[in-house]
């Protein structure tokens, strides 16, 4: 959390700094789907999670210096997740709704003849994503905060319209530190990682 505040208030530095160097500031509209998969520790139980579609959307802030092509992201997203889990015939979720908020750095070619309408561009950087709910799984408690890293490419076209994929890496441990019992015995502590892809749609003012 604290590192995730300390970027933004670089990037807030960063904004300043290139307002000052005429930076091109643009708002926007982002939608998409995503596909996530919970990764868990390897245990001696019946715990699953299968690959599930959801969808995010929201807005969009980007400024980028236009002679390097360098600039950064930040963008405010309702994003929903299917996040069913499953322990034998028990089944249930570990929070489906979130309000995320992805940082990015981006670095957009522009390449001769063809930058005038579409621009290829890579981006990484963090995102926070806030649980809006509760679990209904009642053998597995997850913290209110996840934590993840972006990687990711896509297109600018005439301008305006973002298409970007990417696959975020989830950083922190989302379970809470409690121990999950099964037939009486106590078997430990779940580990709890929440990876997945996104495909959004981003029209930029």
């Amino acid at each position: 959390m604290k590192n995730f505040k300390h970027l933004i208030i670089i990037a807030l530095m960063a904004v300043f700094t290139c307002g000052q160097a005429n930076a091109e500031f643009r708002f926007g509209i982002k939608a998409g789907l995503n596909v996530n998969k919970l990764h868990l520790s390897e245990l001696k139980q019946n715990i699953s999670s299968d690959n599930q579609c959801g969808v995010t959307a929201g807005v969009m802030t980007e400024f980028t210096v236009p002679v390097v092509g360098i600039g950064f992201d930040l963008s405010l997203m309702y994003t929903h997740m299917n996040n069913d889990i499953k322990e034998g015939a028990a089944e249930g979720t570990v929070g489906k709704n979130f309000l995320e908020i992805p940082l990015n750095l981006k670095y957009k070619l522009k390449l001769p003849v063809v930058s005038s309408f579409m621009v290829p561009m890579i981006y990484t950087g963090p995102t926070m994503a806030l649980k809006l709910d509760k679990s209904t799984f009642q053998n597995l408690k997850t913290k209110t905060v996840q934590m993840g890293w972006n990687v990711g490419i896509g297109l600018e076209f005439v301008k305006h319209l973002q298409i970007s994929g990417g696959y975020t890496f989830g950083m922190n441990n989302l379970a809470k530190k409690i121990p999950v019992v099964n037939n009486n015995m106590n078997i430990g502590d779940i580990k709890v990682k929440n990876n997945y892809w996104t495909i959004t749609a981003a029209y930029l003012f």
